[in-house]
Protein backbone atom coordinates (compact mmCIF):
# COMPACT_ATOMS: atom_id res chain seq x y z
CA UNK A 1 0.00 0.00 0.00
CA UNK A 2 1.10 3.21 -0.83
CA UNK A 3 2.38 5.89 1.86
CA UNK A 4 -0.49 8.61 1.10
CA UNK A 5 -2.52 5.58 1.30
CA UNK A 6 -1.71 4.24 4.10
CA UNK A 7 -1.36 7.65 6.10
CA UNK A 8 -5.18 8.98 4.32
CA UNK A 9 -6.52 5.84 6.09
CA UNK A 10 -4.54 6.38 9.37
CA UNK A 11 -6.00 10.08 9.66
CA UNK A 12 -9.40 8.94 8.29
CA UNK A 13 -9.48 6.41 11.51
CA UNK A 14 -8.02 8.74 13.92
CA UNK A 15 -10.68 11.63 12.80
CA UNK A 16 -13.50 8.88 13.02
CA UNK A 17 -12.28 7.98 16.29
CA UNK A 18 -12.26 11.70 17.75
CA UNK A 19 -15.94 12.27 16.58
CA UNK A 20 -17.35 9.37 18.01
CA UNK A 21 -15.49 10.66 21.14
CA UNK A 22 -16.89 14.05 21.06
CA UNK A 23 -20.04 12.66 20.03
CA UNK A 24 -20.39 9.98 23.22
CA UNK A 25 -18.59 12.26 25.55
CA UNK A 26 -21.11 13.88 28.20
CA UNK A 27 -24.70 13.45 28.52
CA UNK A 28 -27.33 15.32 27.05
CA UNK A 29 -24.77 16.40 24.80
CA UNK A 30 -23.54 19.30 27.39
CA UNK A 31 -20.49 20.51 27.39
CA UNK A 32 -19.88 19.64 23.37
CA UNK A 33 -18.80 22.61 20.99
CA UNK A 34 -20.53 23.18 17.08
CA UNK A 35 -18.46 20.85 15.66
CA UNK A 36 -18.71 18.02 18.20
CA UNK A 37 -22.11 18.56 18.35
CA UNK A 38 -22.25 18.36 14.64
CA UNK A 39 -20.63 15.14 14.50
CA UNK A 40 -22.91 13.69 16.99
CA UNK A 41 -25.85 14.47 14.35
CA UNK A 42 -24.25 12.89 11.66
CA UNK A 43 -23.02 9.52 13.97
CA UNK A 44 -26.03 9.13 15.61
CA UNK A 45 -27.78 8.70 12.14
CA UNK A 46 -24.95 5.59 11.66
CA UNK A 47 -23.79 4.39 15.26
CA UNK A 48 -26.89 2.13 16.75
CA UNK A 49 -28.23 3.51 19.64
CA UNK A 50 -26.99 0.76 22.08
CA UNK A 51 -23.45 0.69 20.95
CA UNK A 52 -23.98 5.07 21.81
CA UNK A 53 -25.66 4.29 24.83
CA UNK A 54 -22.68 2.02 25.81
CA UNK A 55 -19.79 4.18 24.76
CA UNK A 56 -21.63 7.24 26.42
CA UNK A 57 -21.13 4.84 29.66
CA UNK A 58 -17.98 3.46 29.40
CA UNK A 59 -16.42 7.13 28.61
CA UNK A 60 -18.35 8.77 31.83
CA UNK A 61 -16.47 5.95 33.93
CA UNK A 62 -13.58 6.66 32.33
CA UNK A 63 -13.24 10.19 32.88
CA UNK A 64 -15.38 10.63 36.45
CA UNK A 65 -13.96 7.76 38.34
CA UNK A 66 -10.15 7.53 39.67
CA UNK A 67 -8.42 5.17 37.44
CA UNK A 68 -4.82 4.21 36.91
CA UNK A 69 -5.52 3.63 33.15
CA UNK A 70 -4.22 6.88 31.83
CA UNK A 71 -1.06 6.64 34.45
CA UNK A 72 0.03 3.64 32.69
CA UNK A 73 -0.72 4.83 29.61
CA UNK A 74 1.17 7.80 29.75
CA UNK A 75 4.15 5.44 31.01
CA UNK A 76 3.60 3.44 27.71
CA UNK A 77 4.27 6.12 25.76
CA UNK A 78 6.79 7.73 27.05
CA UNK A 79 8.75 3.87 27.07
CA UNK A 80 7.77 3.43 23.38
CA UNK A 81 9.32 6.73 22.62
CA UNK A 82 12.56 6.71 24.36
CA UNK A 83 12.98 3.36 23.51
CA UNK A 84 12.90 4.03 20.28
CA UNK A 85 15.37 7.11 20.49
CA UNK A 86 17.69 5.35 22.38
CA UNK A 87 18.06 2.08 19.97
CA UNK A 88 18.04 3.82 17.32
CA UNK A 89 18.35 7.44 16.80
CA UNK A 90 20.58 7.72 19.72
CA UNK A 91 23.21 5.21 17.92
CA UNK A 92 22.64 6.61 14.95
CA UNK A 93 23.54 10.18 16.42
CA UNK A 94 26.53 9.11 17.61
CA UNK A 95 27.51 7.40 14.42
CA UNK A 96 27.43 10.65 12.69
CA UNK A 97 28.95 12.66 15.58
CA UNK A 98 26.48 14.93 17.15
CA UNK A 99 26.80 16.41 20.61
CA UNK A 100 26.76 14.17 23.11
CA UNK A 101 25.10 17.22 25.78
CA UNK A 102 22.08 17.50 22.93
CA UNK A 103 21.44 14.02 22.25
CA UNK A 104 21.59 13.29 26.12
CA UNK A 105 18.83 16.72 27.47
CA UNK A 106 15.63 14.37 26.00
CA UNK A 107 16.43 12.19 29.08
CA UNK A 108 17.36 14.97 31.63
CA UNK A 109 14.11 16.35 30.46
CA UNK A 110 12.26 12.67 30.94
CA UNK A 111 13.79 12.77 34.66
CA UNK A 112 12.54 16.02 35.36
CA UNK A 113 9.22 15.48 34.42
CA UNK A 114 9.36 11.88 35.95
CA UNK A 115 9.53 13.74 38.85
CA UNK A 116 7.05 16.22 38.97
CA UNK A 117 4.73 13.59 37.82
CA UNK A 118 5.49 11.67 41.01
CA UNK A 119 4.80 14.94 43.30
CA UNK A 120 1.93 16.19 41.35
CA UNK A 121 0.10 12.85 41.65
CA UNK A 122 0.98 11.75 45.32
CA UNK A 123 0.64 15.68 46.80
CA UNK A 124 -2.25 16.40 48.88
CA UNK A 125 -3.73 19.46 46.19
CA UNK A 126 -5.53 21.00 49.04
CA UNK A 127 -7.84 18.95 50.45
CA UNK A 128 -10.87 21.21 52.73
CA UNK A 129 -10.78 19.55 55.56
CA UNK A 130 -12.78 20.97 58.95
CA UNK A 131 -8.90 21.58 60.38
CA UNK A 132 -8.43 23.90 58.00
CA UNK A 133 -11.85 25.11 56.47
CA UNK A 134 -11.83 28.34 58.89
CA UNK A 135 -8.44 29.92 57.51
CA UNK A 136 -9.36 28.44 54.47
CA UNK A 137 -12.30 30.80 54.35
CA UNK A 138 -10.09 33.71 55.08
CA UNK A 139 -7.59 33.08 52.41
CA UNK A 140 -9.15 34.27 49.42
CA UNK A 141 -11.75 37.14 49.04
CA UNK A 142 -14.77 36.64 47.34
CA UNK A 143 -15.38 38.25 43.97
CA UNK A 144 -18.85 38.58 44.30
CA UNK A 145 -19.21 36.73 40.93
CA UNK A 146 -17.57 33.58 40.09
CA UNK A 147 -17.80 33.01 44.04
CA UNK A 148 -20.46 33.68 46.42
CA UNK A 149 -20.25 33.99 50.08
CA UNK A 150 -22.31 31.93 51.94
CA UNK A 151 -22.95 29.21 49.24
CA UNK A 152 -22.48 25.40 50.72
CA UNK A 153 -21.13 22.53 49.20
CA UNK A 154 -24.10 20.02 49.09
CA UNK A 155 -21.62 16.88 49.05
CA UNK A 156 -19.38 18.30 52.13
CA UNK A 157 -21.62 20.35 53.72
CA UNK A 158 -19.05 23.04 54.17
CA UNK A 159 -19.00 26.59 52.95
CA UNK A 160 -16.96 26.72 50.06
CA UNK A 161 -14.18 29.02 50.44
CA UNK A 162 -13.02 31.22 47.31
CA UNK A 163 -11.45 29.91 44.58
CA UNK A 164 -12.62 26.23 45.54
CA UNK A 165 -14.71 23.30 44.08
CA UNK A 166 -15.93 20.03 44.53
CA UNK A 167 -14.39 17.41 42.72
CA UNK A 168 -16.54 14.60 41.45
CA UNK A 169 -13.98 12.16 40.89
CA UNK A 170 -12.10 12.53 44.10
CA UNK A 171 -15.18 13.43 45.62
CA UNK A 172 -13.62 16.29 47.78
CA UNK A 173 -13.63 19.91 47.97
CA UNK A 174 -10.30 21.74 46.68
CA UNK A 175 -8.68 24.68 47.71
CA UNK A 176 -7.93 26.80 44.49
CA UNK A 177 -9.23 24.54 42.42
CA UNK A 178 -7.80 23.90 38.75
CA UNK A 179 -8.83 20.67 37.32
CA UNK A 180 -8.69 16.94 37.91
CA UNK A 181 -6.14 15.61 35.88
CA UNK A 182 -6.86 11.94 34.50
CA UNK A 183 -3.17 11.69 33.67
CA UNK A 184 -1.40 12.10 37.21
CA UNK A 185 -4.74 10.67 38.66
CA UNK A 186 -4.87 13.56 41.47
CA UNK A 187 -6.45 17.06 41.07
CA UNK A 188 -4.81 19.91 40.62
CA UNK A 189 -4.53 22.52 43.28
CA UNK A 190 -3.01 25.30 44.80
CA UNK A 191 -0.51 22.76 46.35
CA UNK A 192 0.29 21.23 43.51
CA UNK A 193 0.08 23.37 40.45
CA UNK A 194 3.50 24.05 40.63
CA UNK A 195 4.10 20.27 40.29
CA UNK A 196 1.66 20.07 37.27
CA UNK A 197 3.66 23.18 36.00
CA UNK A 198 7.23 21.78 36.01
CA UNK A 199 5.38 18.31 34.75
CA UNK A 200 3.67 19.83 31.88
CA UNK A 201 6.81 22.10 30.62
CA UNK A 202 9.51 19.37 31.11
CA UNK A 203 6.95 16.67 29.33
CA UNK A 204 6.90 19.30 26.29
CA UNK A 205 10.71 19.61 26.45
CA UNK A 206 11.07 16.76 25.86
CA UNK A 207 9.03 15.83 23.36
CA UNK A 208 10.49 18.95 21.61
CA UNK A 209 13.61 18.01 21.72
CA UNK A 210 13.61 14.22 20.63
CA UNK A 211 11.35 15.75 17.35
CA UNK A 212 14.66 18.22 16.83
CA UNK A 213 16.93 15.30 17.04
CA UNK A 214 15.09 13.10 15.13
CA UNK A 215 14.08 15.70 12.30
CA UNK A 216 17.96 16.85 12.91
CA UNK A 217 19.26 13.42 12.11
CA UNK A 218 16.89 12.59 9.23
CA UNK A 219 18.16 15.89 7.78
CA UNK A 220 21.38 15.24 7.66
CA UNK A 221 21.16 11.75 6.21
CA UNK A 222 19.13 13.35 3.38
CA UNK A 223 22.03 15.58 3.28
CA UNK A 224 24.71 13.21 3.10
CA UNK A 225 22.86 11.00 0.33
CA UNK A 226 22.43 13.46 -2.06
CA UNK A 227 19.25 12.19 -2.46
CA UNK A 228 17.24 15.53 -3.20
CA UNK A 229 19.37 15.69 -6.34
CA UNK A 230 18.60 12.93 -7.99
CA UNK A 231 15.46 11.79 -9.92
CA UNK A 232 12.79 8.99 -10.17
CA UNK A 233 10.73 7.06 -12.80
CA UNK A 234 6.70 7.95 -12.66
CA UNK A 235 4.04 5.23 -12.40
CA UNK A 236 4.20 6.69 -16.12
CA UNK A 237 7.80 6.21 -16.95
CA UNK A 238 8.39 9.41 -16.96
CA UNK A 239 11.46 10.87 -14.99
CA UNK A 240 10.63 13.46 -12.68
CA UNK A 241 13.13 15.60 -9.95
CA UNK A 242 12.54 14.48 -6.26
CA UNK A 243 9.76 15.94 -4.54
CA UNK A 244 9.27 16.68 -0.78
CA UNK A 245 6.34 13.91 -0.63
CA UNK A 246 9.01 11.14 -2.33
CA UNK A 247 11.40 12.43 -0.30
CA UNK A 248 8.96 11.14 3.00
CA UNK A 249 7.90 8.43 1.44
CA UNK A 250 11.59 7.37 0.52
CA UNK A 251 12.04 8.00 4.59
CA UNK A 252 9.61 6.05 5.59
CA UNK A 253 10.58 2.90 4.31
CA UNK A 254 14.09 3.33 5.15
CA UNK A 255 13.38 4.39 8.52
CA UNK A 256 9.81 3.87 9.32
CA UNK A 257 9.79 3.56 13.18
CA UNK A 258 11.66 6.56 13.55
CA UNK A 259 9.37 8.70 10.96
CA UNK A 260 6.26 7.67 12.65
CA UNK A 261 8.22 8.33 15.90
CA UNK A 262 8.90 11.78 14.86
CA UNK A 263 5.20 12.45 13.31
CA UNK A 264 3.85 11.40 16.84
CA UNK A 265 6.24 13.43 19.05
CA UNK A 266 5.73 16.41 16.79
CA UNK A 267 1.84 16.58 17.15
CA UNK A 268 2.54 15.81 20.90
CA UNK A 269 5.30 18.59 21.05
CA UNK A 270 2.61 21.05 19.36
CA UNK A 271 -0.58 19.97 21.72
CA UNK A 272 1.72 20.29 24.66
CA UNK A 273 3.31 23.77 24.02
CA UNK A 274 0.24 24.75 23.17
CA UNK A 275 -1.06 23.50 26.70
CA UNK A 276 1.73 24.98 28.34
CA UNK A 277 1.58 28.35 27.13
CA UNK A 278 -2.30 27.95 27.97
CA UNK A 279 -0.88 27.19 31.96
CA UNK A 280 1.47 29.77 31.64
CA UNK A 281 -0.69 32.38 30.67
CA UNK A 282 -2.98 31.09 33.84
CA UNK A 283 0.14 31.26 36.09
CA UNK A 284 0.96 34.94 35.14
CA UNK A 285 -2.65 35.93 35.68
CA UNK A 286 -3.39 34.50 38.68
CA UNK A 287 -6.08 32.47 37.25
CA UNK A 288 -7.37 28.41 37.21
CA UNK A 289 -8.65 26.72 34.53
CA UNK A 290 -11.88 26.71 35.88
CA UNK A 291 -11.94 30.12 36.69
CA UNK A 292 -10.97 30.73 32.87
CA UNK A 293 -13.70 28.88 31.83
CA UNK A 294 -16.45 30.23 34.19
CA UNK A 295 -15.12 33.86 33.57
CA UNK A 296 -16.19 33.52 29.52
CA UNK A 297 -19.68 33.24 30.87
CA UNK A 298 -19.25 37.07 32.01
CA UNK A 299 -16.99 38.55 29.22
CA UNK A 300 -13.66 40.35 30.38
CA UNK A 301 -14.49 44.23 31.97
CA UNK A 302 -12.37 46.61 34.12
CA UNK A 303 -15.33 47.82 36.06
CA UNK A 304 -14.16 47.66 39.61
CA UNK A 305 -18.59 47.61 41.18
CA UNK A 306 -19.37 43.95 40.59
CA UNK A 307 -22.92 42.94 41.92
CA UNK A 308 -23.44 39.60 43.37
CA UNK A 309 -25.59 37.03 40.69
CA UNK A 310 -25.43 39.82 37.88
CA UNK A 311 -24.74 37.79 34.79
CA UNK A 312 -24.70 41.51 32.78
CA UNK A 313 -21.65 42.90 34.21
CA UNK A 314 -17.96 42.29 33.30
CA UNK A 315 -15.86 40.02 35.42
CA UNK A 316 -12.89 41.38 36.74
CA UNK A 317 -10.10 39.13 38.12
CA UNK A 318 -9.28 40.32 41.39
CA UNK A 319 -6.81 37.73 42.83
CA UNK A 320 -3.57 38.96 40.07
CA UNK A 321 -0.89 40.93 42.11
CA UNK A 322 1.51 40.98 39.06
CA UNK A 323 3.67 38.49 37.22
CA UNK A 324 6.18 38.32 39.88
CA UNK A 325 3.99 37.94 43.15
CA UNK A 326 1.42 35.53 40.95
CA UNK A 327 3.99 33.19 40.50
CA UNK A 328 5.64 33.34 43.73
CA UNK A 329 1.82 32.41 44.94
CA UNK A 330 1.94 28.81 42.83
CA UNK A 331 5.68 27.91 43.69
CA UNK A 332 5.67 29.52 47.42
CA UNK A 333 1.74 28.84 48.17
CA UNK A 334 0.91 30.38 51.60
CA UNK A 335 -0.10 27.93 53.84
CA UNK A 336 -2.78 28.19 56.50
CA UNK A 337 -0.30 29.01 59.17
CA UNK A 338 1.56 31.80 57.41
CA UNK A 339 -2.15 33.09 56.80
CA UNK A 340 -2.74 32.90 60.38
CA UNK A 341 0.33 34.65 61.21
CA UNK A 342 -0.50 37.63 58.16
CA UNK A 343 -3.96 38.23 59.69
Amino acid sequence: MEFLTLFSVYLGLLLAALALLGACSGRNGRARGPAASGAGQVLSLVIPTWLRRVTQRALHRLFHTRSRLFVALHVALQAAVFAEYTWEVFVYCRELQFPLLLLLLPYVLLAGSAGAFLLCSRTDPGIITKSNHASLVKMYAYDGVLFQKGVTCPTCNVEKPARSKHCSVCSVCVHRFDHHCVWVNNCVGALSTRYFLLYLCALAGAAATVAAVTAAFLTRVVLLSGVMRGSYIDEQGQERAVEILFLVQHLFLTFPRIVFMLGFVTLLTLVLGAYSCFNLYLAFTNQTSNEWYKSRRYGCSHHQALQPHDRQVGYKNIYSKGVWMNLKEIFKPPTVLERQKKT
